[in-house]
């Protein structure tokens, strides 16, 4: 364990990462403030002492990996030319898929204090699905001018339609092993690869 009084390098990822690995093995259930400071072999107290509580925890955990979806999206504007458009795009998607464990998303909102900070940061700027959907439209505009993507094609709308598709699959899949409902389960990628087929796949000359 670390010693008491030590500074931990990158302790907000270690908590993060240690709290993926306790749902993941456990269930939303099995998160707690302790649980997650064991997995990361930190001080009991430790979590308590960078957050406000186990809510803001959960609401800053999904900050920050929705942050890291819209910096992977960002880096669509390097590929513009290289590889296919629509492959380009699915790799973005399959990214985002993965970003945040499906037991995660839903304990953001169902806890609803841990909801209410989530919507508070998104308002205060943190990067989120309109920063994602921003950039995935700017590649499309980049494309569209390069020739790989037919002039008219209404860019915006196929970025709105992706992203909007990824957001509700990340929010609404059922974890594997969970029984309730029918809801999507893991593993969303073929759902979004055929939208991305239907979305482009349509308009000639796209490079898809």
């Amino acid at each position: 364990m670390s010693p008491r009084g030590v500074a931990i390098p990158d302790l907000r990822e270690r908590l993060f990462a240690a709290a993926e690995r306790v749902v993941a093995r456990d269930g939303a259930a099995g998160l707690t403030s302790r649980a997650v400071t064991a997995e990361a072999d930190c001080a009991k107290g430790v979590l308590h002492t960078h957050f406000a509580g186990l809510d803001e925890f959960v609401a800053e955990l999904v900050l920050d990996r929705f942050a890291r979806g819209a910096r992977r999206a960002e880096g669509l504007g390097a590929l513009v030319g290289r590889g296919t458009v629509a492959g380009n795009l699915q790799e973005v998607a399959d990214a985002l898929l993965d970003s945040l464990p499906p037991a995660v998303a839903r304990l953001a909102m169902t806890r609803a204090v841990a909801a209410m900070h989530t919507q508070e940061g998104i308002r205060s700027g943190a990067p989120a699905f309109d920063a994602i959907q921003g950039s995935v439209t700017a590649y499309l505009e980049a494309e569209q001018l390069a020739g790989r993507v037919a002039a008219g094609t209404d860019v915006g709308t196929i970025a709105l339609a992706l992203v909007g598709t990824v957001h509700h699959l990340l929010m609404t899949r059922v974890p594997a092993g969970d029984e309730d409902g029918d809801r999507p389960r893991g593993g969303s990628g073929a759902s979004t690869a055929r939208l991305v087929s239907v979305l482009l796949g349509a308009e000639p000359g796209t490079g898809a």
